[in-house]
């Protein structure tokens, strides 16, 4: 069975690592001239779509910026992701679920559901209920080929306060790294920001060896990491990153998507 990390990597090979990140929010509405509504929304994301399906091969719709206009917010992002599986892209949902038992199981028929119409390839999840909390949700998205993307030392400067606390001589973030590393279905990857120090985190692992473990990783472009130095950043990991870009890309309008989803190509791989 082709496993998640082996499909990302197919994606890579004949695409790029680059990720789309479709952030709809208020702001960049009103750079693009739409309205700050479901409708607006629904526009910018299905651009996004249009011009990722050219040229690269994940996308990282921010379920959020759907969610605020309720049910008609929702729908349009159905109507993003069925355009996006129409498209071949690789989607990449960025929900931030975490939760146990029924309620877990609910959020995987939602994601991972063959008839759900928010279906998707992967989810961010948070494993602060404990790890063995996804595993639930791990063993249903496995059964669609998809996976998880569980939070293990993100890009936003609150992290280190609970990312970095230990347990016995190991940080939160590494106990999420080994988690990874031991599922045997290796269906499970870990969100990493571009931005964060690695020795900080207790994950400099990363760097050192090839865990053999899929990357998510957030912070290129606005937030300041640069895409060429990805193998600086993650060594002998690097090969397994995705790496995400959003505002960076689509922040000078729906005229210059295209264009600027060029120069970050070639910026990664420079």
């Amino acid at each position: 069975m082709t496993s998640f990390l082996d499909r990302i990597h197919q994606v890579i090979a004949d695409k790029s690592a680059l990720c789309l990140g479709i952030d709809p929010s208020e702001s960049e509405l009103r750079e693009w001239g739409l309205p700050n509504s479901a409708q607006g929304v629904l526009d910018f994301g299905l651009r996004c779509v249009d011009a990722a399906a050219e040229t690269l091969g994940f996308i990282k719709p921010q379920v959020a910026f759907f969610e605020r206009f309720g049910s008609q917010g929702l729908l349009a992002l159905e109507q993003v992701l069925a355009e996006a599986r129409a498209a071949n892209l690789f989607v990449i949902s960025d929900a931030k679920r975490g939760d146990i038992g029924s309620t877990m199981q609910g959020y995987s028929e939602a994601w991972f559901g063959d008839d759900s119409p928010l279906r998707s390839d992967a989810l961010t999840v948070s494993g602060y209920l404990g790890p063995d909390s996804l595993d639930g949700m791990l063993e249903f998205a496995s059964d669609v080929h998809g996976g998880l993307f569980v939070l293990c030392a993100t890009s936003n400067p609150e992290a280190k306060q609970l990312q970095t606390a230990k347990h016995g001589n190991k940080t939160v973030a590494r106990l999420v790294l080994e988690a990874a590393r031991k599922s045997e279905s290796k269906n499970l990857g870990l969100v990493v920001g571009a931005t964060q120090n690695l020795e900080d985190f207790g994950i400099a692992q990363l760097r050192e060896i090839d865990c053999k473990v899929a990357i998510l990783a957030p912070g290129f472009g606005a937030q300041g990491a640069k895409l060429g130095e990805i193998e600086q950043i993650f060594g002998a990991s690097a090969k397994n990153v995705i790496a995400s870009m959003s505002r960076g890309i689509t922040s000078l309008g729906p005229d210059k998507l295209r264009e600027q989803i060029n120069i970050a190509k070639d910026e990664l791989w420079r």
